[in-house]
């Protein structure tokens, strides 16, 4: 029996050199992400209320003979407005009253739109629009976006073609991001979850605990014997 609990100690000590860092990163990453509440995470303190849909008649919008997959009949503080989604992935905004298609947001218009679904009156320090395939990583939606920063580093992301407000980033949202990427060991896209990398961690980690937990018995019946 002494043997035996030698050997599973052998291994237990290995595996703990294997499985110590991941171990770490894990605590430390989920310790993180739980350190506020995920409402303020999402910065849903800065938005302000959205503005009610008024009572009216909508047109239907001009579709130009293109499939749709959706219309959606939202509202700002400009007005009710139509967000078409397109079968090809396209996305158009067309003007409720008299359904006629509107162009992309404009920098004022994003300027704009960002200050109207801000909680405060906070200073706006930059506005910058991005491709969708150039997005910031905290920007994942794949859609072309106006990013409007604020002075207190809160960043604001208007679709560029429908004005839709797609996420909120506070400085804080980045921080459990880059966590969460570490968390699921993917800092690349931090959207794989189940990769062999985080599976075999896991896999070692869970092999260590058991041998941990067996090894309890093995030294309790050591004791006994002698």
């Amino acid at each position: 029996m002494n043997m035996k609990h030698h050997k599973l100690m052998r291994w237990h000590v290995w595996l703990g050199w294997l499985i110590g860092v991941p171990i770490i990163i894990w605590t430390a990453s989920g310790l993180l992400m739980v350190a506020q509440p995920i409402e303020t995470v999402r910065g849903n303190h800065l938005r302000s209320e959205m503005p009610a849909l008024a009572a009216i008649k909508p047109v239907a919008p001009l579709l130009e003979g293109r499939q749709t997959k959706s219309l959606t009949l939202q509202q700002n503080e400009a007005g009710p407005y139509w967000v078409i989604a397109y079968a090809d992935g396209g996305k158009r905004r067309a003007d409720a009253l008299t359904g006629a298609l509107l162009p992309p947001v404009s920098a004022a218009e994003a300027d704009a739109l960002a200050r109207a679904a801000r909680s405060d009156a906070a200073a706006i320090r930059s506005v910058t629009r991005f491709d969708a395939d150039k997005a910031p990583m905290d920007q994942r939606s794949g859609r072309p976006a106006w990013q409007v920063v604020f002075d207190d580093d809160a960043r604001f992301y208007i679709d560029a073609d429908t004005g839709e407000l797609l996420s909120v980033r506070t400085k804080f949202w980045r921080a459990f991001d880059f966590m969460w990427g570490l968390h699921i060991m993917d800092l690349q896209t931090r959207e794989d979850t189940s990769h062999p990398i985080l599976i075999g961690s896991a896999m070692l980690a869970l092999l260590g605990s058991i041998l941990g937990f067996v090894m309890l018995f093995t030294r309790r019946r050591r004791r006994k014997v002698s």
